[in-house]
């Protein structure tokens, strides 16, 4: 049944690889619609499948002895990994298949249908989220039995869930309203052409105050005809106002700029790499270096590389914490993003990657830079990790309770490219 059923998949995917070019544009739109429909029924499969595989591992982990305070660990983490996501979305998934099966059936048949997709069902699993089990399914059923969320926009949908959480239950929608002001909070994302997103999550009240002060600060000075423009005025009176310094000042807080050398002295043009950001162009990294120097607040610490293989060379300690300049080394080399493959959250721990318990030495080429959640999620039931040997980069190999291997190379440091001979290739792929 199981091989019968992977064998059509993996004979749709192919089929969907050779898609013929020689459609007229009525077939083009009709097969858009019907991937469209595909894609939906898939994440709804997906959604039964991870409910389906919560169950059984922590049936599993039950059986094995673990406490129940530790039952579910890493279950996220396998479906995020299955999916080639972040265990945070992992998590997503699971929590809306939990949903679904459990309280809003109406949504769910509209994603086998191919009616629904997984965004706009996580829409309704949101703005539903605070109401009693009746109250959603009440929704799910005005919104979904007779199709009509299908049809809607994201916008529109939202709209309307809301508005039927607030009809249904006002005091629990408000009780939400008054718990989200704690979750208020600032991120931080990069953006295109060396910018960055900084995202201020606050209550309504608080943002609508700060964005009219910026408005009316912003108004004032065009008037006195300064020449930016009104966004350019109010992000530059954002940073002066929680700075205390002109938006054109250094920082007098640490950032951390890995550069090779010849990029720093201006022989090459290799891109460096700003933690908290990623990739940056050579010429932006020597005037953010040159800019430093000028005003005194510049330090510069080598790091040494092996040129054939750009592996970062190590710093030994017989701690069983890595000491903050082990901890930061290891940071450095994994470019400051968790490990675990296609987490990407920023890294929070220099994990062993042969447990201190095991015999595991606090060595760079025994640890890995993990976010918290990966860190506890390879501690859990079933979960392995080694350092695989490799003639390259660090490179590690995590299994998962289910026989599972996904491997994570640290990334290749600026100024060095992945150059191999076909027989080092040939080893590689051997490795690999």
């Amino acid at each position: 049944m199981f091989e019968s059923l992977m064998d059509q998949v993996r004979g749709a995917r192919s089929a969907l690889a050779a898609c013929p070019s020689d459609l007229t544009d009525a077939e083009r739109v009709d097969l858009l619609r019907e991937l469209e429909d595909l894609k939906c029924a898939a994440s709804a499969a997906q959604a039964v499948t991870a409910v389906e595989l919560e169950a059984s591992q922590r049936a599993a982990q039950v059986e094995a002895g673990v406490r129940a305070s530790r039952v579910g660990e890493g279950v996220a983490a396998q479906i995020g990994l299955a999916r080639r996501e972040s265990p945070h979305a992992g998590a997503r998934l699971l929590g809306l298949g939990k949903v679904l099966i459990a309280e809003m059936p109406h949504t769910l048949r509209l994603m086998q249908e191919g009616r629904l997709s997984e965004w706009r069902a996580m829409i309704l699993a949101r703005e539903t989220a605070c109401l009693s089990v009746e109250d959603r399914a009440e929704v799910d059923a005005r919104l979904c039995a007779n199709g009509e969320a299908a049809s809607m926009s994201d916008q529109g949908l939202s709209r309307a869930a809301r508005k039927l959480a607030c009809e249904l239950d006002p005091a629990a929608v408000a009780a939400r309203a008054r718990r989200a002001e704690a979750e208020r909070h600032v991120s931080l994302r990069p953006a295109p052409d060396t910018m960055c997103w900084i995202r201020v999550l606050l209550p309504v009240k608080q943002a609508v105050w700060v964005y009219a002060v910026l408005l009316t600060i912003a108004k004032n000075a065009r008037s006195q005809g300064d020449p930016r423009s009104q966004g350019q005025l109010m992000a530059d009176a954002l940073v002066e106002r929680v700075t205390s310094e002109s938006a054109e000042a250094a920082p007098k807080v640490e950032l951390k700029l890995v550069m090779s050398d010849t990029a720093f002295f201006g022989t090459s043009e290799d891109a460096a790499d700003l933690e908290g950001y990623g990739p940056v162009p050579a010429p932006w990294a020597r005037a953010f270096v040159r800019d430093a120097a000028a005003q005194a607040r510049l330090w510069v610490r080598r790091l040494y590389v092996a040129p054939s293989t750009g592996e970062l060379i190590g710093m030994d300690s017989r701690a069983r914490c890595a000491p903050g300049g082990l901890a930061a080394f290891v940071a450095t080399r994994d470019l400051g993003l968790c490990r675990t493959p296609w987490c990407g959250a920023p890294i929070r721990e220099a994990d062993h990657v042969v447990a201190y318990e095991d015999g595991g030495v606090t060595a760079a080429f025994n640890l890995q830079g993990l976010c918290r959640r990966c860190n506890l999620v390879k501690q859990a039931l079933g979960w392995r990790a080694a350092q695989v040997f490799s003639l390259w980069r660090h490179t590690v190999e995590t299994t998962t309770p289910t026989g599972h291997t996904y491997r994570s190379r640290a990334p290749a440091p600026p100024g060095h490219v992945d150059i191999y001979s076909p027989g080092e290739r040939l080893l590689l792929e051997l490795i690999a």
